[in-house]
């Protein structure tokens, strides 16, 4: 990969879920000599394959995957973490000559290799933590998200109600802190230490959630209630953060005997519409990305175009394979 640029070149994809991230991937991957750092906060887990929509064994063969499968479900994976592990990675890729490419729709994650985000030191507090999770226990996680929204209205906007662990960090930094997450993120240096060619993935927001649909009903197909079933035999529940992402924990419901499967299925769909909704929330305010519009799922090579187009701006490369 021949480049001159003043930094090392980073190409990134990004997109709310079942936009059809991974096939453009592939394609765009093999074109340009490239190895994909995957840019999902679940993909990480081992055993978790279905409900996180991971890559194919055959797809990896095909393409270098990276951050996929370096965990057990009961690791408390972070930002913090996959921040110093996706560089680590970008660099090891650069000194064998060839192109990064983070693919994810985990905004946060993503956001903080591509720019200069500096983590809160702001220590912790384990009666705190155990309080505010003895209150959700007692009064629901809605009610611990209210909690949020008093203080920091704009973290609790992008949070769902599930995600337990992300709500109870966001209250103890306010609590050790006095200021918001979401006011600390905003001050976060934007600028990047990379040359930085993001793409975002957008569609028709009534196709998207027909994709949604469809991408779950074949999950359930596939085993994913024998895959959340095999995690809960070998001991993770909901007190695992694995646990707590999308498609596990609706299932986990029908397991434990809350809800019918008919009716965890439809919980699950329901969620994944609003977790795509504040994906594209997320992604819209970032910088720097290039949004192309994928609706019309036919004219694939012409959206193939359009991404070579920007790519060639952006790092003055061209693809190496056609």
């Amino acid at each position: 990969m021949t480049q001159a640029l003043n930094k090392p070149g980073l190409l990134v994809l990004v997109g709310p879920t079942a936009v059809g991230k991974t096939k453009l991937s592939l394609r765009l991957a093999a074109e340009y000599g490239a190895e994909i750092i995957s840019g999902d906060s679940m993909q990480v887990y081992r055993g978790m394959d279905i409900g996180t929509a991971k890559v194919t064994s055959e797809e990896r063969e095909l393409v270098p995957h990276h951050l996929i499968d370096i965990h057990d479900p009961d690791h408390p994976f972070s930002v913090a973490e996959f921040q110093e592990r996706a560089r680590e990675k970008i660099a090891d890729i650069h000194a064998q000559g060839k192109l990064p490419f983070i693919v994810g729709g985990t905004g946060l994650y993503v956001e903080s290799v591509c720019y200069e985000y500096q983590f809160s030191e702001s220590g912790s507090d384990e009666h705190f933590r155990e309080a505010q999770r003895l209150y959700a226990e007692e009064h629901g996680n809605e009610a611990l998200l209210e909690r949020l929204r008093e203080v920091d209205p704009e973290s609790a906007q992008r949070l769902h109600a599930n995600d337990q662990r992300r709500i109870i960090r966001a209250l103890e930094i306010f609590h050790l802190t006095g200021e918001r997450l979401s006011e600390q993120l905003k001050v976060q240096k934007k600028q990047s230490p990379y040359e930085l060619c993001i793409i975002g993935l957008t569609m028709d927001r009534a196709l998207l959630y027909k994709r949604i649909e469809e991408r779950i009903d074949l999950m359930i197909e596939q085993g994913l209630v024998d895959e959340v079933r095999r995690l809960q035999e070998h001991g993770y529940g909901r007190q695992h953060i694995s646990m707590q992402g999308l498609g596990y924990k609706e299932i986990l419901g029908y397991l434990e005997g809350a809800v019918p499967l008919e009716e965890a299925v439809l919980q699950l769909k329901q969620d994944t519409r609003r977790f795509a909704k504040r994906q594209l929330s997320w992604f819209r305010h970032m910088k720097d990305i290039e949004w192309v519009d994928v609706t019309d799922m036919e004219n694939f090579s012409a959206h193939l175009e359009q991404i070579h187009a920007i790519i060639a701006d952006k790092l003055k490369i061209e693809r190496q394979f056609i």
